[in-house]
């Protein structure tokens, strides 16, 4: 990776987008679900303090319900320990800010403290890879209870309103199980069959990661589901079925590849030439017969998307016709699912404690949110705002992989905020007529946020600023000019420093990042060639070595995502990239030959 010949050289600072950001995109198949779970979590409470006469109680209780937003697509077992683990973060923070906010009424310090909170719950985040809503909801929340006034006997009784609401948001993601308890696995391998299919039209580089992407998620949606019950082995001969048709795409994406066996290759060295990509095919492809037999075995893209609706309507899951090869696969399936329960959760735990040790990529990103939330609040502060957590919050929103994405955001969450601040000033009238319609105007921005969010960041924060401003009236009224101008002015300050923040902190891991994981993947695809060489490898070590491969294409890509919108840093090994992924997917599609899940062409018919 040191040779200078394969590295395109690239700007330090790229340039930044304007109008890209702001397009709208389709919403996310599941959109409604945290949207209505969030409703259902946030009004249980809120109308049980309505009937107690006890609304200025609600900030402690939105804590727990908003904890109703995560895990909705993960499988029913995985989720109720993700939902657990969130409920027990949120109730940690609220108990530093609390016991903070009672100790003290110094905004420096208080602040000080905000910044160190948001820090750290961005790296638990991204190193646990929690998911949306990612860190914000946490540091929105908690930063909003320092600057609330307290009084440290308090503090037991508000956390106890907190998990409260967090075991109403637990029931309230878990419940569905009782009804349709693979719809998360349905919903998984829907995509893979949708993202599939869509490479079968399209080949193409963005295609293809994006289908081995869907099918890599599916697996690892399946394997965390539990016990194989008679739905999900059909999702899992569903999935074979797009990782059939994934495979014949990168076999078909090179009809030059010279018919060899795969024993010939040494399986050493990088993926990056095209004589060691040529040792790693299946056998020979690209002609008239091969196409046809490959036809033969594959769904095509038609059938794909079909399978895709049936799984993902709640009817019965479709049942594909066999593969070639499904046997051998769900048996490697099956040993993968064995060995999973026999390590637990420790390999998750090992995953996370590497991301939070010294020389992780995670650390510059904590850095670049310790110190945008800090210099934002005392910003804000110093220009008069007298509880400047809104600052803290939006500077703490921006930070995502890289400085182009965080700059993204900074557009995102800006633009969003001062339309919310609009339709803050226009709905406040009607909030404050009772406080069943305060209530109500809630739950409606709660679920419109969820409903426009996967659209775009700033059609949510449309919703978003009117529902956190209108949090504050469950404690008493305040000025509308006073809450429309401190926020304006926050956003700004938190937008404009972060970003500030973002791009004079550097992130040169994010290289060593895609170095590391461009070794990964040479390593895993060497020793897939090397299991394919052998004379009778068992189905569990084929698919093994497959789904290693699989996952760390994954990675690789989104290393490589990641460097490329990051500042400062040296050039990447752009050429190397593509030829490790193209070769790692030809190396893909050769386990899938030697595994019998795709057929391969008559050897006589080798260009």
């Amino acid at each position: 990776m040191s040779d200078s010949s394969i590295r395109t050289r690239q700007p330090s600072v790229r340039r930044l987008p304007l109008v890209g950001p702001l397009r709208l995109t389709r919403p996310s198949d599941m959109w409604f679900k945290p949207a209505l779970s969030v409703v259902v979590a946030s009004a249980v409470p809120n109308l049980a303090l309505f009937a107690f006469g006890r609304l200025d109680l609600v900030m402690y209780t939105m804590a727990g319900s908003l904890c109703a937003l995560y895990g909705h697509s993960l499988p029913y077992a995985r989720r109720a320990r993700t939902v657990a683990g969130v409920v027990v973060g949120m109730l940690v923070g609220m108990a530093i800010s609390l016991v903070t906010a009672s100790l003290t009424d110094s905004t420096a310090v208080l602040i000080a403290v905000g910044a160190l909170l948001a820090a750290g719950q961005k790296v638990l985040c991204d190193a646990t890879r929690i998911g949306p809503p990612g860190p914000v909801i946490f540091t929105f929340v908690t930063s909003a209870a320092l600057f609330a006034p307290q009084h440290l006997g308090q503090v037991p009784g508000h956390l106890a309103l907190t998990a409260a609401a967090g075991a109403v948001s637990w029931l309230v993601t878990v419940g569905p199980a009782l009804l349709r308890r693979e719809g998360p696995e349905r919903r998984a391998t829907a995509r893979a069959l949708a993202a599939a299919a869509a490479y079968a039209d399209d080949p193409g580089h963005r295609t293809r990661h994006a289908a081995a992407a869907a099918v890599h998620t599916a697996w690892q949606t399946l394997l965390a589901a539990g016990r194989p019950t008679p739905v999900r082995r059909e999702l899992e001969r569903l999935v074979v079925h797009a990782e059939a048709a994934l495979a014949r795409g990168a076999l078909g994406a090179h009809p030059g590849v010279h018919a060899r066996r795969v024993g010939d290759a040494d399986g050493g060295g990088h993926a990056g030439t095209a004589d060691r990509d040529s040792e790693l095919a299946p056998t020979a492809v690209g002609t008239r017969a091969g196409d046809h037999d490959l036809e033969a075995c594959v769904a095509g893209p038609d059938r794909l998307r079909a399978w895709a609706r049936q799984s993902r309507a709640r009817g019965p899951v479709p049942t594909p016709p066999p593969a070639p090869g499904t046997a051998e696969e769900l048996f490697g399936v099956d040993a993968e699912r064995a060995a999973r329960r026999t390590a637990g959760r420790s390999g998750a735990r090992r995953a996370a404690l590497r991301a939070l040790a010294p020389g992780s990529p995670l650390l510059p990103i904590a850095a670049r949110a310790l110190i945008g939330c800090a210099l934002a609040g005392y910003v804000s502060m110093a220009v008069g705002v007298g509880r400047p957590y809104w600052a803290i919050v939006t500077a703490a929103s921006l930070y995502q992989a890289n400085v182009t994405l965080s700059w993204n955001r900074a557009l995102q969450r800006t633009l969003g905020n001062l339309l919310g601040v609009l339709v803050f000033a226009a709905v406040l009238p009607v909030s404050r007529t009772s406080s069943l319609a305060l209530i109500a105007c809630c739950l409606f921005f709660n679920f419109a946020a969820e409903a426009l969010i996967t659209r775009n960041y700033w059609l949510g924060s449309i919703a978003v600023t009117p529902m956190a401003l209108l949090v504050l009236e469950f404690g008493g009224t305040h000025p509308a000019g006073e809450l429309i101008g401190d926020r304006v002015l926050d956003t700004v300050i938190g937008a404009a420093v972060g970003i500030l923040a973002a791009m004079a902190v550097t992130n040169r891991r994010a290289t060593g990042r895609l170095e590391r994981a461009l070794a990964a993947t040479d390593r895993a695809r060497a020793h897939a060639v090397q299991t394919i060489a052998a004379p009778a490898p068992a189905p569990a070590a084929l698919d093994a070595a497959r789904r290693r491969l699989t996952g760390s294409l994954v990675e690789l890509r989104e290393a490589g995502d990641t460097a490329a919108g990051e500042w400062w840093q040296r050039a990447l090994p752009e050429e190397h990239i593509l030829a490790a992924e193209q070769a790692g997917h030809r190396t893909l599609a050769a386990t899938a030959t030697r595994q019998g899940l795709i057929a391969p062409a008559p050897e006589n018919g080798a260009v």
